[in-house]
Parts: structure tokens; sequence; C-alpha cells
């Protein structure tokens, strides 16, 4: 990355909610790395765990916040005296929301209300919300732009509308400062097998055979320090508070794309059984997915720098060093 990339964030106090999952826990440790002040909103559990941050080199480095972000005082108390507010707390996984409807609501919608009206009356300077490349649904034509028609194709999808049609109208409405940023599939160290490439690699590595469901949707994937190089941008670049930006590469590929890939590293031939079990309900499947990020390139000055490959090569790497991480066997909703 550039040699501007987050001096704007020096000295500033960075509240990161969602710290401990697999995004929020890199961008912590970039956030500490640029010089930042950073307060880490996790999950609280009985046990006290911090997530991915629990094993993290930054951990000390850091103001660790357990709580709820359905809570609104919990928020509030988290919230006080930040300069940046990063908002990723979120339920994410897309089969569990076929499940579990009302957790969504709660988490995506009532977490992301409870944030921005927390900035609202605390009058931060820069709330960067999180939404998804899911938003959109099928590409109804590609490069997608953030002008591109909004389609719920998952209860999932439909919490993240919603937060970010919340996050547009506190910026209209009260004039809370907020930045949407919007990644296509980021993927990299850390991310559970509820995603596809974790998903791949691990049971490429336990043997030959990977067990899959639909082969033919594309995607464009972004390695994980792209897109916390994105959420850097938006939490310090001047000027452009009420804006979303798409953070993905532009590239497309394929499931089985990346089943070829992955092979290509380890040198050896994949074999793909679909799964039905892991198939999405009829008219959920999002078939395409390709970014055009080129008003992230124009007002924050971000390129993805890190390739496909290159990425894949990382991830499959800390995997392999992970393994005992893994269940590759079975099927994470």
């Amino acid at each position: 990355m550039d040699s501007n990339r987050g001096e704007g964030l020096l000295g500033r106090t960075c509240v990161v909610t969602g710290a401990g999952g697999f995004i929020g826990s890199h961008l912590v440790e970039r956030l500490v790395a640029d010089g930042a002040s950073v307060r880490a909103f996790v999950h609280y559990d009985a046990l006290g765990s911090a997530g991915w941050l629990d094993g993290s080199p930054v951990r000390h480095d850091v103001e660790v916040i357990a709580g709820d972000i359905a809570d609104r005082e919990s928020v509030l108390r988290a919230v006080e005296g930040a300069d940046v507010v990063f908002h990723l707390a979120a339920l994410i996984g897309i089969p569990y929301s076929y499940r579990a409807p009302v957790s969504y609501l709660r988490t995506n919608v009532e977490g992301t209300l409870n944030v921005l009206s927390a900035a609202r009356d605390l009058r931060t300077p820069r709330v960067v919300h999180t939404s998804t490349s899911e938003v959109y649904g099928t590409a109804r034509h590609v490069p997608m732009s953030e002008a591109h028609p909004l389609q719920a194709q998952s209860p999932y999808a439909a919490t993240k509308i919603a937060a970010d049609k919340l996050a547009e109208s506190f910026c209209l409405s009260f004039q809370v400062p907020a930045v949407t940023v919007r990644p296509f599939n980021t993927f990299g160290p850390r991310q559970s097998l509820r995603a596809v490439i974790p998903t791949v690699i691990s049971q490429a590595l336990a043997g030959s055979m990977v067990r899959l469901g639909n082969l033919g949707p594309t995607r464009d994937f972004n390695f994980v320090a792209n897109t916390v190089d994105g959420f850097v941008r938006a939490g310090s670049v001047p000027g452009v508070e009420g804006l979303t930006f798409n953070l993905g590469t532009g590239r497309e590929a394929s499931v089985r794309d990346v089943v070829d890939i992955v092979g290509r590293i380890l040198g050896k031939p994949l074999t793909v059984q679909e799964d039905d079990s892991r198939q999405r309900p009829a008219g959920s499947e999002v078939e395409r997915l390709l970014a055009d990020a080129s008003l992230a390139q124009d007002r924050l000055g971000w390129t993805p720098e890190v390739s496909l490959e290159q990425g894949l090569e990382r991830t499959l790497a800390w995997i392999r060093d992970n393994q005992d991480r893994y269940r590759s066997s079975e099927y994470a909703v």
C-alpha cells in the first residue's frame, strides 16, 4: 500500500465493533500498526473470549470491551470519546439466516441503529459502516457500481440493506458523518468454514476430494489486507461522508476456478463432489458478483495490491499451520 495509507489515524481513538472477528481482528492489527489508539468491542461470552484477538500479537496494545451490539447502553459506553468508529459487528452466515432471521434483524439492524444513535448523541467525527456485496443480489450488469440496484436474496442480505439505509438516513437526517464500505468477497487467514475459500483449502489439505455446493457462481474475491486498507482510508480520508464505496478487485472467478487454483498451488489434482446439503434455496443463490471499485480508487486512493493467487497462497499457508482449528469433514452453517 502507498505511503499515505494510515497517517490520518495516527494518535486517533478508533473503536472497532466486531473486533474479534475475521476482518475485525485484521483491522485492529492494522490500526495499531498505524499508531491509532484502539478500543476493541467484542461480543461478551462467559469465557471472556476476545475472539481472534486472543491470539493476536496486539492483544495487550488495545482496550477490549465486551458487550452486545444489540444493547444500546454498552454501545454508547464503547463509542464515547472515539474519533472514528469502524462498525463491523454483524451476523454474517447466509445459510443460518434462513433458520434464524430474527437474530439477524436484532444484530445487524438494531445493532447498527445503536451505533448510529451513539455517534449522533456523542457527535462522533466519523463512522465507517460495513455493508456487503450480497446487497446487490445477482448482477444485472457488470461491473457493478454503487448505483447497482439492491436485491435481498437472503434474510442476511435484507438486514444488511436495512442497515445500509439506516446509515444513509442518519447521514442525511442528522448529519452523522457516516461512510459505507461495501466489501466484495473478502478472504484470508482466520476466515471460518462458512466461507467457500477456507472450505476448499481445508478439504484440499486433508485429501483430494472437495465437497461443495454450486460450482458455477462467480465472485470478486478480495484478500483481507486489501479490504482492511479500504476501511482505513474510509476512516481517514476527508470529505467522503455520505458516500458508499465498493471494495473489490474487478476480477471474476468461479468456485470451480478457486478449486483449480488451490490444486495448482498444492501441486495435486482435486476432485469435486457436489453436495446438495450445501446448496442455497432456489432463488436465493447469487450467481454473479463483479465490482466496479473506481469510486474507491478516485476518492480514497484505494487499489487492491494482493492478487487472488497471492492471497490464496497466504491463506493456504495459514490454514496449513492451523488445521486443528478446522473440521474439514463438517459443513459449517
